[in-house]
């Protein structure tokens, strides 16, 4: 814990666990006024985005999301992987993972993909564009989001909702009902790595020049990349690829429901989309914090930090920290980097992949769905720790009516 005093009123005081709390609320704002950090019922929270920034690189923290399943009383196979997988790695362990993962995110690989991507937005959209109306994340954020993966590791698009009913399951265990779902959340996890089995199988027998190629080559030299470990990453970029992107297109549309004149240059400016993209994950992103923990005792900013503590970074609190950023929803103001993606050694390895696909989709769907707007409630995932919409049921003016 925090070596100060728990109790001290001079700090703000916020509890992520409660459930009705919120990232963007009045509360976390009023304490970011009143200082860079805040208590918690598990140690601190930074605030301000100069802090943030030199936190996530700080050499005394290591990444602190290790520890959940301990927390949850949780055992089974999603509790070893996440335990073992390069997220929670440190370390020369962390960058031997992440060294060999590299080559399967090259950017060659990753530009290859982008017709594609076009391809699938595009054949998606015409799907309901001429209807004025769609649930989007069903019709649309889900499906893509998930096509996108079945595409990068090289299987039928047909098994799509397969993997995205997967993802949804094992999901669950980033959740306050972990230990109730434990067992559908492991079974899940099983049948991912079966399915990841099966597709390193088929792709030692006939190779390609794509990701899952590129992950086997590392693993050729089993003292470099071990089975388990090829298991274990494939199993990530699987499920993280559908879960975060599918929640991060949904914030996106969202944003752009409440901001329509962005909406509308972004679609008589698609130049825009990789700058839309950032300005959504800077104030939007569906990884609220990054949790961190620390590996000794040091001092920060005056604060007596004991080993062990927990420290949550907030995302979007320290992005729009108006000491480094100008009020409001903005494509075309050039900002100061985000954390959408996280950063220091544990940013996000797929960060290019998910800049590919999310830039595509909003390119199209703004010069193709003009006007949108909210079509009855939205139904949100608590807007704290990993967050977006589960339903966003839309009309718009579709230009084919125009």
């Amino acid at each position: 814990m925090v070596t100060v005093n728990p109790h001290n009123s001079d700090i703000p005081f916020l509890d992520p666990s409660d459930p009705a709390f919120s990232i963007r609320s009045e509360a976390v704002l009023r304490a970011r006024k009143a200082s860079w950090w805040a208590r918690t019922p598990y140690g601190l929270a930074v605030l301000r985005y100069e802090e943030m920034k030199q936190m996530i690189h700080h050499p005394l923290l290591r990444q602190g999301s290790y520890r959940w399943p301990e927390h949850n009383r949780a055992g089974g196979v999603w509790a070893q992987w996440w335990k073992r997988m390069m997220l929670n790695r440190e370390g020369a362990d962390h960058a031997r993972l992440r060294r060999l993962g590299a080559p399967a995110f090259a950017p060659r690989l990753v530009a290859g993909m982008i017709p594609r991507f076009r391809a699938l937005a595009d054949e998606l959209i015409r799907g309901f564009e001429g209807q004025g109306k769609c649930e989007f994340m069903g019709r649309f954020a889900e499906p893509y989001a998930t096509r996108v993966v079945c595409e990068l590791v090289g299987v039928s698009h047909s098994r799509w909702q397969e993997f995205a009913d997967l993802a949804v399951t094992m999901g669950l265990a980033l959740g306050v009902t972990y230990a109730r779902d434990e067992a559908a959340v492991n079974a899940a996890t099983e049948r991912f790595f079966a399915i990841a089995e099966e597709i390193v199988a088929e792709r030692r027998h006939a190779p390609r020049d794509d990701f899952i190629s590129a992950l086997i080559n590392a693993n050729e030299d089993k003292d470099t990349l071990s089975d388990q470990e090829l298991y274990d990453m494939i199993v990530l970029s699987i499920f993280g690829g559908i879960d975060t992107t599918r929640s991060q297109i949904g914030l996106a549309m969202a944003m752009f429901i409440d901001h329509p004149d962005q909406w509308a240059l972004l679609g008589d400016n698609p130049d825009l989309a990789r700058a839309a993209v950032e300005e959504v994950m800077r104030l939007r992103p569906t990884t609220t914090w990054v949790t961190r923990e620390a590996t000794e005792d040091f001092e920060f900013n005056g604060v007596p930090i004991a080993k062990g503590t927990t420290i949550h970074l907030f995302s979007s609190s320290a992005a729009s920290d108006p000491e480094h950023f100008t009020p409001g929803f903005d494509i075309t103001v050039k900002r100061k980097p985000h954390f959408g993606f996280g950063g220091g050694r544990h940013h996000c390895i797929g960060s290019q992949i998910a800049r590919g696909d999310m830039t595509v989709a909003l390119e199209l769907l703004a010069q193709r769905l003009k006007n949108p707007a909210y079509d009855g409630e939205p139904q949100w995932l608590p807007d704290s720790g990993n967050t977006g919409p589960v339903s966003l049921p839309m009309v718009f003016d579709p230009v084919a009516a125009e």
